[in-house]
């Protein structure tokens, strides 16, 4: 995502260019006639008519267009009013315009209501929200409407006082779960005073979880804006970034363990290390991809809740992994 420095560029910056404007005059068979004749641009959302002298005044929905009389004019056929963007409106007003109209495209217009551009849902995914705009079909549509609009209302009403009362509650939950790691470190406080190796590369072993958890949950955040969960879908997908996460842990245990063994010359504590790597990403996978999917199923708000709650999870079964491998093995 961009910084929200973005949302007060210029919107004609973002625009297309390679629209089909008709003309008013134009009949139904004359208007296909153009339309094959010159293209429909890259992504052709809805038809923008104009008079003479390039004045927006109105738009053509293309149901319209295919039913219509083939002597009929399509200023008969075409819907005069039209939420049009001026030329001066920032990215940020047309965020709103998409949000507020739930329209796919709107056109920009200049001081004289000539038409000068358009900007589509599809621009705005590429350029703002770093999607692929191929993945972007009609059903997901509302999806991003609604990140679109969570975006903006960040910008808008992003107050001190505000954030703390949306963010601190669930940072509670990382503040808990650091509490509760902590005490089952104590609890095996005669492990790390026995091995300071152990002491040493635990914050290492933290931070491969944290990282894994993260990747999964974002993969997992993305697939529930276009996808309906069901058990089928997830354990499909679940039993996928298991496979990866042994994968990751496997490579990242085997290069920590042969960091160990060339630092400490301590073959155990290498192999007990690269060992609890791979336990720890595998609890990482199942943490970042569930807990997302829970929070979808009970409706609460992924995009605050999911990361504080992944991460205390995670960092909980890290300790209890790592540092019970170690009282087993040491």
């Amino acid at each position: 995502m961009q910084d929200k420095h973005t949302y007060h560029q210029p919107v004609i910056d973002h625009a297309r260019k390679d629209y089909t404007a008709l003309e008013k005059d134009l009949t139904v068979d004359e208007t296909l006639k153009k339309i094959r004749e010159v293209g429909l641009g890259e992504r052709i959302v809805y038809f923008y008519v104009v008079d003479d002298e390039k004045r927006l005044v109105g738009v053509l929905p293309t149901r319209r267009l295919l039913t219509g009389r083939a002597d009929q004019k399509i200023e008969e056929l075409m819907v005069k009013r039209v939420a049009a963007l001026p030329k001066t409106a920032t990215v940020y007003d047309a965020c709103e315009f998409f949000v507020t109209y739930k329209f796919l495209a709107f056109p920009i217009v200049d001081e004289e209501k000539r038409l000068i551009g358009i900007v589509d849902i599809n621009l705005f995914t590429d350029e703002l929200l770093g999607e692929d705009d191929e993945s972007t079909e009609p059903a997901q549509y509302d999806a991003v409407f609604e990140t679109i609009g969570f975006r903006i209302n960040e910008v808008k009403n992003a107050s001190p006082i505000k954030a703390w009362k949306i963010r601190f509650p669930w940072l509670l939950v990382t503040i808990i779960s650091g509490t509760i790691a902590a005490l089952f470190t104590g609890i095996f406080h005669a492990t790390i005073e026995q091995s300071l190796i152990i002491a040493f590369f635990l914050a290492l072993v933290l931070g491969l979880g944290e990282s894994v958890s993260i990747q999964s949950m974002t993969v997992a955040v993305q697939a529930l804006h276009s996808t309906q969960p069901t058990i089928k879908w997830y354990f499909n997908n679940l039993l996928r970034e298991i496979k990866t996460a042994l994968l990751l842990g496997i490579a990242c245990g085997a290069i920590v363990s042969v960091v160990v063994e060339l630092w400490k010359r301590d073959f155990i504590h290498a192999v007990m290390i690269g060992v609890s790597i791979v336990f720890v990403e595998l609890s990482a996978v199942i943490w970042g991809f569930s807990v997302p999917t829970i929070l979808h199923r009970m409706k609460l708000d992924l995009k605050v809740s999911a990361g504080p709650i992944t991460l205390a999870l995670t960092d909980v079964c890290t300790i209890l992994f790592y540092m019970g491998l170690a009282t087993l093995i040491l």
